[in-house]
C-alpha cells in the first residue's frame, strides 16, 4: 500500500518520512545509488498514484513517488535529483567529501624483494602503465628496459606483475592483460622471455596461464588486435581457459535477478526463475577458476592470470585465490589490504562499472563485477564460517558504499585518476571494528580453503539481494547478538588462560620446551581443506 509522507533532498541523499501513521516509515537513499530517474504520467493522468517520479537504484531497489499535479512539485524535485545524482553530467564534482585521509598499507608480508623478485619504481609517474600502481614487483632478472618492451605487447601496457608470493614453494600469482597477437599471430620475443623468467624464478618446468575468457571469446579478440598465448610462441607454458563470461553477460544476469526479487518474489516458480538468471552459474565459474589458480600455486607452480584488459575477471580470480591461499587476507585488516591492492591499486574501473554521477544508465561499460566478487566471498564465508575474521555486515556495508559516493574508496577508475585524497571507507570501518567481527572466527594460518564450486552448495545471498523487497519479513538484526558472543568468547578465553596457568606443571613445561628449532611449525605445513560434497 502507498505511504504518505514528505521528501527531503540534500546534495547527498534523498530522505522520505511518513506522515500518515504512528508506525515510523523512513527511506534513506544516497543520491549516488540512483541509476535512473523518470517522470511517470502527464497532465491528463487520472487515478491515484499515476503521476509522479520513478527512481531506479543500483542496489536492487525501484522507488515510485506519487505527487500532486499542481504546484510544479514534480518538476522541481526531478531537477534537483537529476542535478545532484548525476553531477558528472552537469560538470560538478562526483562526491561531497574532500577531507584528506590516507590509509597506508604495507606489502612486506609477501616476502619480497628477494633473490628472485625485485621492486621497481618504473611506474612512479604512471608512465609505463597509467592504470597500474606506482610500485610493482617483477622478476629480478628483468630490467626496466625489458619491462618497457614487454608493455608494448600487452593490452593497455598492463605487463605481468606479481600479486602474491608463496613463501614455502616460491610459486607466484602474476596478473596482466592479454597479449596483442592479432589476426596475423604476432610474436614478441621480450614477452616470451619475460614469462620464462617468471617460470624460472621457482624452478618449475611449466608456467600455467589462466585466461579467464571462454576460448571462443579469446579467439574473437584477435580481430581487434588482442588474443592469447599460443603454444608455438610460449612452449614452456600451459594455457587454460576458464570460460568466465564478459561484463555484458554479467550485467544482463543481474538485471534478470533483480526482476525476480523486486518488487515481487514469485514463490511458485522460484527455482526455475532463479536458474534462468544464470547468476549462480556465473558465481560457480568464477569460484571454480579461483580454485584452479589456488590449487596450482599451492602445488608449487607459478601462474599468470589475465582476461582481456586485466581489470575485471582478473581481479576476481587473483583476489579470490589469495583469500583461499593466505589467511592474512581473511582478517578484517587483510581484506581491506586485498581490496586496496588487487582492485583499487590495479585499476578496476569502479567509476565506469558503477557509473558514478553519470546519467547514462544504459552505458555499456556498467557491470556488477565487484558485486559478483563480494558474492563469491560471501559464498566462501558460508562454507567456512570460522575461517573469516569479518562478518556478513562488512560485505553489505562495502556494497552499500560502492554506490553511495560518501567515501572516495570506490570512486575512481584507477590510482592515477585520483586528483586528491578523499575520505576512506576503511577509516569508518576501523573506527568501530566490533560491528564487523565474526564471533566464530578461529585463526588458522596454515589453512588453504577450497570451497565447493557446485550448484548444490551455492546459495542466493538473500540478505543482500532481497533485503529491499517490501513483502519479505526481515529478521532481527544479528549485530547485537554478535557483540554479546564476542564478549562471551573473550571471557572464556581469559578463563581458559587462567586455568592453563594454574594447572602448569614441570611435565607440561617440558612439553612446551620440546619445540626445537628443527621441529615443524604450523607455517611450514599447508593443510588442504575442502568442504564435503
Amino acid at each position: 500500500a502507498a505511504v504518505k509522507g514528505k521528501v527531503f533532498i540534500t546534495n547527498y541523499r534523498l530522505y522520505f518520512k511518513n506522515t500518515d501513521s504512528e508506525m515510523p516509515v523512513t527511506l534513506d537513499v544516497p543520491l549516488g545509488v540512483i541509476s535512473r530517474v523518470e517522470k511517470m504520467g502527464g497532465a491528463s493522468s487520472r487515478g491515484e498514484n499515476s503521476y509522479g517520479l520513478e527512481i531506479t537504484c543500483k542496489d536492487m531497489r525501484n522507488l515510485r513517488f506519487a505527487l500532486k499535479q499542481e504546484g510544479h512539485s514534480r518538476r522541481d524535485i526531478f531537477e534537483i535529483i537529476f542535478k545532484y545524482a548525476f553531477p558528472l553530467s552537469h560538470g560538478m564534482v562526483s562526491c561531497a567529501f574532500t577531507k584528506v585521509c590516507v590509509l597506508f598499507f604495507c606489502s612486506g608480508c609477501q616476502g619480497v624483494p628477494n633473490s628472485e623478485w625485485r621492486v621497481t619504481f618504473i611506474n612512479k609517474n604512471y608512465e609505463l602503465c597509467d592504470t597500474y600502481p606506482t610500485i610493482l614487483v617483477v622478476p629480478y632478472k628483468a630490467t626496466d628496459e625489458d619491462l618497457k618492451r614487454v608493455a608494448t605487447f600487452r593490452s593497455r601496457c598492463r605487463i605481468p606483475v606479481l600479486s602474491w608470493f608463496h613463501k614455502e614453494n616460491h610459486a607466484v600469482i602474476m596478473r596482466c592483460s592479454q597479449p596483442l597477437v592479432g589476426m596475423s599471430g604476432k610474436r614478441n620475443k621480450d614477452d616470451e622471455r619475460y614469462l620464462d623468467l617468471i617460470r624460472e624464478a621457482n624452478g618449475t618446468t611449466k608456467l600455467t596461464i589462466y585466461d579467464a575468457r571462454p576460448n571462443v571469446n579469446a579467439v574473437a579478440n584477435k580481430a581487434t588486435g588482442g588474443g592469447y598465448e599460443g603454444d608455438d610462441a610460449y612452449q614452456n607454458a600451459e594455457l587454460v581457459f576458464l570460460d568466465i563470461h564478459n561484463i555484458h553477460v554479467m550485467r544482463e544476469s543481474l538485471k534478470k535477478l533483480k526482476d525476480i526479487v523486486y518488487p515481487n518474489v514469485e514463490e511458485s516458480h522460484w527455482l526455475s526463475s532463479l536458474e534462468s538468471t544464470h547468476w549462480l552459474e556465473h558465481i560457480k565459474l568464477v569460484l571454480s577458476g579461483a580454485i584452479q589458480v589456488a590449487d596450482k600455486v599451492s602445488s608449487g607452480s607459478s601462474v599468470v592470470v589475465h582476461c582481456s584488459d586485466g581489470w575485471d575477471r582478473t581481479a576476481q580470480l587473483t583476489s579470490l585465490s589469495m583469500l583461499m591461499l593466505d589467511s592474512y587476507y581473511r582478517t578484517l585488516r587483510g581484506f581491506q589490504v586485498l581490496l586496496e591492492k588487487e582492485w583499487i591499486g590495479f585499476g578496476h574501473k569502479f567509476a565506469s562499472r558503477i557509473g558514478h554521477g553519470d546519467k547514462n544508465h544504459a552505458d555499456q561499460d556498467r557491470s556488477p563485477i565487484f558485486v559478483q566478487f563480494i558474492d563469491c566471498v560471501w559464498q566462501m564465508t558460508k562454507q567456512f564460517p570460522t575461517a573469516f575474521e569479518f562478518n556478513e555486515r562488512l560485505l553489505v556495508v562495502i556494497l552499500d558504499h560502492l554506490y553511495s559516493c560518501r567515501f572516495g574508496t570506490f570512486l575512481y577508475n584507477c590510482e592515477s585518476a585520483r586528483e586528491s585524497n578523499t575520505v576512506s571507507l576503511w577509516s569508518s570501518v576501523n573506527s568501530d571494528t566490533s560491528l564487523y567481527i565474526n564471533p566464530f572466527y578461529t585463526p588458522e594460518s596454515s589453512r588453504v580453503l577450497y570451497p565447493v564450486a557446485s550448484m548444490r552448495h551455492l546459495e542466493l545471498w538473500v540478505t543482500y539481494y532481497i533485503r529491499w523487497n517490501p513483502r519479505i519479513q526481515h529478521q532481527s538484526p544479528v549485530e547485537q547478538r554478535y557483540k554479546e558472543l564476542l564478549v562471551l568468547r573473550d571471557q572464556y578465553l581469559k578463563k581458559l588462560e587462567e586455568l592453563q596457568l594454574s594447572d602448569s606443571t614441570p611435565s607440561s613445561t617440558h612439553l612446551t620446551n620440546s619445540s626445537t628449532p628443527n621441529a615443524a611449525t604450523p607455517n611450514q605445513h599447508i593443510t588442504h581443506l575442502q568442504t564435503p560434497f
